[in-house]
């Protein structure tokens, strides 16, 4: 895969703009801000000693660089009915990266995507209700895309999101 294919930004756009450097003061935002997206601006800015109007256009300038790409809710996904998880591997087509991610962007329960370097390029994670929708998924929906040449499937049999150091 050419190394201008991985440096590419995230939502499928050009190069993304080197982001401004960061202070303690940020990342420490940032700590806050992982362990509890929903935190007040009021709370995030007393706790990091600065004032409300600091702590908005802090965290504003980290969505704006792309810092922060989003806030979400951490999701139980075997209570959400989705109780099968797997990592799939692919080998795919030289050069075919772009074409493969929004397909796999399109996938049901695809939770993480990424190009790697090794045995094999691409490195999918999802998310299924059972083993049926899993082999469905693998067998019907990624075998069927004709850039993809092989696929391995790990089955995750324990998981656990890690949570931000703070």
């Amino acid at each position: 895969m050419a190394a201008e294919q991985m440096a590419e930004g995230q939502e499928g756009g050009g190069p993304l703009s080197p982001a401004r450097p960061l202070d303690a003061i940020d990342q420490d935002i940032l700590r806050m801000l992982q362990a509890d997206g929903r935190a007040s601006v009021r709370s995030v800015a007393e706790r990091v000693h600065v004032s409300r109007a600091n702590a908005y256009a802090r965290i504003n300038r980290l969505v704006e660089d792309g810092v922060i790409r989003g806030f979400g809710a951490r999701v139980d996904h075997e209570r959400a009915g989705h109780g099968t998880s797997a990592y799939i591997t692919l080998k795919i087509v030289q050069n075919t990266w772009r074409t493969v991610r929004e397909q796999l962007r399109q996938l049901p329960g695809a939770s993480h995507i990424a190009l790697v370097g090794g045995d094999f390029d691409v490195l999918l994670l999802v998310h299924t209700p059972d083993n049926r929708a899993l082999r469905e998924l693998v067998l019907t929906r990624l075998q069927a895309i004709p850039e993809v040449q092989s696929t391995r499937t790990l089955l995750v049999f324990e998981e656990e999101d890690l949570e931000p150091q703070g």
